[in-house]
């Protein structure tokens, strides 16, 4: 990154992708986008394969979501952002359990889509207004709604020492177990029940009956 941050933007609708590159290149620092398309094949070739963020429309000419694209993308280490239409808790969790490390609504605009590019670059989730009220659930609940994805990954690392061990058990990316770990301390965070550090998740992990005390 030591030109700066770059991205690569895969979107069917070229005033989008107009528009995101404008966006991005007018932020300070400015993110250059060095490659853009209607297709995903775009951001696995020239220099659009070497960009640091792939800024991602799920829905790329057709009514399906492309969540297998989503998938190639993280097991191969990208970190991606998605960019859509659809304000959809159900997609928007789905995409965050296969490793994106955000899901934005076109209608959040340039406020947001700046930084969660800017964060996604350095591998951090970012949490839209849109996407915080998916990721709380029910609010009215003292336990976070954690998918079977994330207690897995919770339960993993409590058990170990390493986040690299954590995502070899796994099969995921050590960006992937990182992101999913970040978005745990969101969703309790969101209930008022925040747990900033490693011990801080165990005693949440263990009031909650996610582990025993005989499982560390």
């Amino acid at each position: 990154m030591a030109d700066g941050l770059s991205a690569v933007v895969v979107d069917d609708h070229p005033a989008v992708r107009a528009g995101v590159a404008y966006w991005l290149s007018s932020g300070v620092p400015p993110i250059r986008v060095v490659a853009d398309g209607e297709d995903v094949r775009v951001a696995w070739l020239d220099e659009g394969a070497h960009a640091d963020v792939v800024v991602l429309d799920l829905h790329l000419g057709g009514p399906t979501p492309a969540l297998g694209d989503l998938r190639r993308l993280v097991e191969a280490g990208r970190r991606v952002v998605v960019y859509s239409m659809r304000a959809d808790d159900r997609i928007a969790l789905q995409c965050l359990e296969l490793g994106a490390l955000c899901y934005l609504t076109k209608a959040e605009g340039a406020e947001h889509l700046v930084p969660a590019v800017r964060a996604a670059g350095e591998g951090r989730p970012y949490t839209p207004p849109s996407l915080a009220g998916a990721l709380a659930g029910d609010r009215s609940e003292t336990r976070p709604a954690l998918s079977q994805r994330e207690t897995e990954v919770l339960v993993e690392w409590f058990q170990s020492e390493s986040k690299d061990f954590v995502a070899r058990r796994l099969g995921i990316s050590v960006a992937t177990v990182n992101s999913h770990l970040e978005r745990i301390r969101i969703k309790y965070a969101l209930i008022g029940r925040e747990a900033p550090t490693k011990a801080a998740l165990v005693a949440r992990a263990i009031q909650d009956g996610l582990i025993d005390l005989d499982d560390l």
